[in-house]
């Protein structure tokens, strides 16, 4: 990791940071703003919601109007948005301030990932992905823990460290952007391709049928073991643990083996570790399933997000925010689709689960043309 490379990564840790952050501190909120838990839960898609659905666009609109500019002004409005947070007088305010941080990651979250891709010689673009990947897992693993300590002492101190990093990176963060080759500028419309709707579906299907299943491995966790809260939290975190440490090295793996390889396989895996989860007969067998599947999940998204940023040269950022909003819609769809069935067969729904994790690499495999990329002339190395 080089130092012109350096802010890319901490605003890639930024937002999945501040989005997760306010679970542990539903109670502090509830008393500071004198409002019922339900309320005080809307926190958490009032930053999901406009999140995920302007992702839709951001990253083309990043491209177009330039990425230098619009990522040093995402890094100051997710700094706005998270001190208007930690100061805010009312609910209705903090819910608005928490809508500004989603947006400003909208932003920020497609364009360093695409400025990342254009400083990564592609021979080492997996390692890079995998890293990235690993960074912002964790971000999600450290969130709630940072949160409930800030919250011990004042919950507006989970805010104001983020405000501080967010204000520092507007000003002072180099971020190394590559010359735009002559042409028309990046329009979305090009990115309705084939290509781009396969690694779309396989987004989706990866976080409906594997990411997206921490809700119900923990509601299976007390009701088949009888896990308390806490050991709960230790089990969801190993996903994310497992993840972390198999970033890099699931990245290195993706440039030696080939992209779409290294993405069905993971896929293949992490499904057949959900199917398990279904009928795992102890706790201990349960943990290390799920582990494995936070291993097999980073490989996935390493070589994933491999693919997307380069399936569009000529508009990264586009290809990477629409495919990402596929993914938390994925997320999205996740408890409406599994809970009934857990609610009548519990291992059906994880076999149900496991189906859709298949279906992604389903998806990918049509792309193996693409599994081992050329060096791209026009394209420096970092």
């Amino acid at each position: 990791m080089r130092a012109r490379t350096l802010p890319l990564y901490v605003g890639g840790f930024l937002g999945p940071f501040g989005g997760a952050i306010v679970a542990v501190m539903v109670p502090e909120l509830r008393a500071a703003f004198g409002a019922s838990t339900a309320a005080v839960a809307a926190a958490i898609p009032a930053y999901l919601v406009p999140f995920a659905a302007i992702q839709l666009v951001s990253g083309t609109i990043g491209e177009r109007l330039g990425r230098r500019q619009v990522v040093r002004a995402a890094y100051l409005a997710y700094a706005v948005a998270s001190l208007t947070a930690a100061f805010a007088p009312t609910l209705g305010a903090f819910l608005a301030a928490r809508a500004g941080q989603g947006i400003a990651n909208a932003f920020l979250t497609p364009l360093v990932l695409a400025a990342l891709a254009d400083h990564t010689p592609p021979q080492r673009l997996g390692r890079a992905m995998g890293t990235f990947g690993a960074t912002q897992t964790l971000a999600v693993t450290l969130s709630p823990l940072c949160g409930g300590l800030a919250a011990a002492v004042d919950w507006r101190l989970a805010f104001l460290a983020p405000a501080a990093v967010g204000a520092v990176l507007s000003v002072a963060a180099p971020l190394p952007v590559a010359q735009r080759r002559a042409g028309s500028p990046p329009r979305l419309r090009t990115l309705f391709d084939r290509r781009i709707a396969l690694l779309a579906g396989a987004a989706f299907a990866a976080y409906m049928g594997v990411t997206g299943m921490s809700f119900l491995v923990a509601l299976r966790a007390g009701d088949a073991f009888g896990l308390g809260s806490e050991d709960r939290g230790l089990l969801l975190a190993a996903f994310g643990a497992a993840g972390v440490l198999a970033g890099r090295p699931g990245g290195i793996l993706v440039d030696r083996v080939g992209r779409v390889q290294v993405a069905a396989a993971a896929a293949t895996l992490a499904a057949a570790a959900v199917a398990l989860l279904g009928v795992a007969g102890s706790t201990a067998a349960f943990a290390a399933l799920w582990s494995a599947a936070g291993v097999f999940s980073a490989l996935m998204w390493a070589a994933l997000n491999t693919l997307v940023v380069e399936s569009a040269p000529g508009n990264r950022a586009g290809a990477a925010s629409l495919v990402s909003a596929f993914k938390f819609a994925g997320q999205a769809a996740a408890p409406l689709a599994w809970l009934p069935l857990y609610h009548h067969a519990p291992a059906s729904a994880f076999a149900a689960a496991a189906l859709v994790a298949l279906a992604a690499a389903t998806f990918v495999t049509p792309l193996r043309h693409g599994g081992r990329v050329r060096e791209v002339a026009g394209v420096r190395g970092s």
